[in-house]
């Protein structure tokens, strides 16, 4: 306690005389007193909003105007979701060439409207970048009997009927999905790839058993409820229908220091300030809605708890498998370690459940960006104004660097701007977009899941099976028989969260005083200065309280965290749930299966066959991914030059077939760059050589738009410009003139492949036959030859220990 004295009278000036003291008493008791009137009246209009917004037919929190175009209660297979266009505020002016934008709002026990919440929103963003915007919302009670899968259908048909509003516009939707709408988008996309353009996931979870221990401790909940049986209960007591104010309580209970003081003391401490703020948050927080029983039991069942989704284990009902790996749009990841929700394991794991290697990755045409930000909430990463400037101007401002950039893995990071920024000109906006190249060891570092907690969360998920069918086998006909709709909506009504809502609201008797009172105090309030020793001494206490709810979560969480465990670390229990004590990997790996080994060759053979095939635009295209391939980085710059120059230098070539382009010549560099820049003279044959000189000089100009190259870089563009000198005419006819049987390689290119030289032993060569390569058996691929084509098990047996002070079984 002595500190705290300390602290108090440091803050106080150390020194007290009872007159001063007195008159300071007197000050903070009538402004605690007006403060506490005053927040009871915020409380009672935010009961009072509560109400109101619940009564609406079609409530939500948009800071736009929509207009509706498409109701999904009208599609064969209804749901209770809208497609609504944004009307543009006065002063913004649209595009309509430009590409469309589309927000899909979280189902996830609140109302709609957080992706247009503010006007520094993502929609907001986007709507002054010029783009046409589009938001599909929902209603607040769900179509009887819609699904998952319904909803999914429904999203798909959304993105054709903005694809046909716009058929001057030759890129796809950028489509932008928060929370539980990322998932819901990714298996979209999954089963309708050509509908999607690039594809924003913004605190996604996509890999449910993904987290770091220590950490994360709402993955844990399934287990030690026993299943998800707790949900089908949950949905019978709802007659059916699920109650989204559970959710919302398990998101609170993340963090219960905010819930039960922090949130309620800043507005009881600023609440001058803070009611406007306020209010508009718990507008959003407060509109509960309710989800269909099956589409809740589903999400538990398959995702929260099953994990199926990124191991491509759904199958939908009419046989198709929900595979991501078919997503061809590429696919921007963001995240924040400040995240309770979605901490970056869960949002990234699903790329290490996946693949196998970044090879297969880029294999299978995908490009995957990722972004971690380090301090924000769930909640800031599509709400806050901050992010909405930064990252998300940043994402939309640069959405056709992203869908240009060739297949792989990436890492993006938002820097300011530097004042020495070469060719600042062609930044867009005050921050600097950069892309780095990663590779799966680099996922591995962020999810550091362990292969024996996998086998736990396996545990679960059988056990989860079990304790379902006896529940619905016993317990189940008898509830569903004596459940009443009424009965339901009681038990709605009941919820704690819903009556802290209504206990303070006027329909309260005890709270008719309350405006009276707040308004006659607002006519002439005595607020006490910052310095007052007692107002200090408030604070301090609340500090003192936060702390103490801080150090009943952590010990709250580790507690938890350690019965899962020692529970479902038993091996007795992991053999009666039916795993092997043998099986080192719990989950299937899409990527080592034999059909998807052979795709990977078949690929490779039809890009080893085009390497000589084109002309000088896949030449342009394949030197400048050669050069800048040697640097670290790459950043919106090189692509903005590039933009610039290509409607001189290639007038010819749409933006979708320069995609296509870029894609193609960055597996044909990946497959063989050796190759690859041999073939260099060959794609310029017929060139004048001033044609030459002119695509050398584009290139160069693209790749020094960064800033000067490094040495790495600068030698590669050196061996281009050997190439390129050696397929002008002149240099041809000195060839034939010398009188050599052959030209020696030159030194340069010697240096730039020595991996693919290595990579390609063992492999069949140029000459050998389609059926022989067909009948080599997979075991025999380089996939698993070389080191780096590790399973996520064998990925992660450096991490079998746990991290000290970790618990374990």
């Amino acid at each position: 306690m002595f500190p705290v004295f300390a602290s108090f009278a440091e803050a106080t000036g150390a020194f007290w005389d009872p007159l001063g003291a007195g008159r300071a008493a007197m000050s903070y008791w009538r402004d605690a007193c007006e403060r506490s009137v005053l927040y009871l009246d915020v409380m009672r209009q935010r009961g009072n909003q509560y109400l109101e917004h619940m009564e609406q037919t079609k409530p939500n929190v948009l800071g736009f105007d929509t207009e509706v175009l498409m109701d999904g209660r009208q599609l064969p297979n209804p749901v209770n979701y809208e497609l609504m266009r944004i009307i543009p505020p006065a002063g913004i002016d649209i595009d309509e060439s430009m590409r469309p934008f589309v927000v899909v709002d979280p189902r996830a026990g609140h109302g709609p409207g957080i992706g247009g919440f503010k006007p520094d929103s993502e929609i907001g963003v986007a709507l002054r970048a010029g783009h046409p915007c589009y938001f599909i919302g929902f209603l607040p009670f769900p179509v009887p009997g819609q699904t998952v899968e319904d909803v999914v259908e429904a999203e798909v048909e959304f993105l054709k009927h903005v694809i046909e509003r716009h058929p001057e516009t030759v890129e796809k939707p950028m489509v932008v999905g928060n929370c539980q709408a990322g998932w819901q988008l990714m298996m979209a996309a999954a089963l309708e790839p050509a509908c999607f353009g690039p594809i924003l996931i913004a605190g996604a979870p996509l890999s449910y058993w993904a987290g770091e221990r220590g950490k994360a401790p709402m993955r844990y909940s399934g287990g030690l409820l026993g299943g998800s049986w707790v949900t089908a209960l949950a949905g019978d007591l709802g007659h059916g229908h699920f109650d989204g104010a559970w959710l919302v309580q398990n998101f609170e209970k993340l963090n219960p220091a905010n819930t039960l003081w922090t949130k309620q003391y800043r507005l009881y401490a600023n609440v001058d300030t803070e009611a406007q703020r306020y209010l508009q948050f718990e507008r959003w927080w407060g509109g509960h809605v309710v989800l269909n029983a099956e589409e809740i039991q589903y999400i538990v069942d398959n995702l929260f708890i099953g994990n199926r989704l990124s191991t491509a284990q759904l199958m939908t009902r009419d046989g198709r498998r929900i595979d991501l790996r078919n997503v061809r749009s590429p696919i921007v990841v963001f995240c924040s370690k400040g995240d309770d929700i979605t901490p970056p394991p869960q949002a990234l794991g699903w790329v290490e459940d996946l693949y196998d290697s970044v090879d297969d990755i880029i294999a299978n045409e995908q490009t995957i960006v990722y972004c971690v930000h380090d301090t924000t909430g769930h909640l800031g990463i599509f709400v806050s104004g901050s992010v909405s400037r930064k990252e998300h101007a940043e994402f939309t401002a640069n959405m056709d660097y992203i869908d240009i950039l060739p297949p792989g893995l990436y890492e993006t990071q938002v820097t300011e701007k530097p004042a020495s920024a070469a060719n600042p000109d062609l930044v867009d906006g005050d921050y600097l977009l950069e892309f780095s190249p990663r590779n799966l060891d680099d996922i591995d570092g962020i999810v550091r899941n362990l292969p024996e907690d996998e086998r736990r969360f396996a545990t679960v998920a059988r056990i989860s099976d079990i304790n379902l069918g006896l529940y619905r086998r016993y317990w189940q006909p008898w509830l569903q028989a004596v459940m009443t709709p009424e009965a339901a909506r009681w038990i709605r009504r009941m919820h704690p969260i819903r009556l802290g809502y209504k206990l303070l609201s006027d329909r309260n008797p005890l709270t008719v005083p309350l405006p009276v009172m707040a308004e006659g105090i607002r006519a002439n309030r005595h607020a006490v200065e910052a310095g007052n020793p007692f107002r200090v001494a408030e604070g301090m206490l609340s500090d003192q309280i936060e702390r103490s709810l801080e150090g009943y979560r952590e010990v709250r969480d580790s507690l938890s965290e350690r019965l899962f465990m020692q529970i479902y670390g038993q091996p007795w229990l992991q053999i009666m749930a039916g795993l092997g004590a043998s099986e080192a990997r719990v989950l299937p790996n899409p990527g080592a299966q034999p059909e998807h080994r052979r795709f990977i060759s078949q690929r490779k053979q039809e890009v080893h066959a085009s390497i000589e095939r084109g002309n000088s635009h896949h030449a342009v295209m394949r030197a400048l991914i050669f050069v800048l391939g040697g640097a670290p980085t790459t950043d919106e710059r090189n692509f903005q030059s590039l933009k610039a120059t290509r409607a001189e230098v290639e007038p010819n070539i749409d933006l979708t077939s320069f995609k296509a382009l870029v894609r193609d010549q960055f597996f044909i560099l990946k497959h063989d760059s050796h190759a690859a820049l041999e073939a260099l003279p060959v794609l310029l044959a017929g060139e004048s050589a001033e044609a030459i000189d002119g695509h050398f000089a584009h290139i160069e100009q693209v790749v020094s738009a960064r800033g000067t190259l490094d040495e790495k870089s600068q030698s590669r563009l050196m061996l281009v410009r050997k190439l390129f000198d050696k397929a002008k005419p002149q240099a041809k006819e000195e060839k034939g003139t010398s009188g050599s049987g052959g030209s020696a390689e030159p030194k340069a290119l010697q240096e730039t492949a020595p991996e693919s030289r290595a990579a390609e032993q063992g492999e069949p060569t140029a000459a050998a036959t389609q059926s022989e390569r067909q009948a080599e058996p997979p075991t025999a691929s380089k996939e698993t030859a070389k080191p780096e084509h590790r399973t996520p098990s064998q990925r992660r047996k450096k991490r079998r220990t746990p991290p000290s002070g970790s618990s374990s079984s």
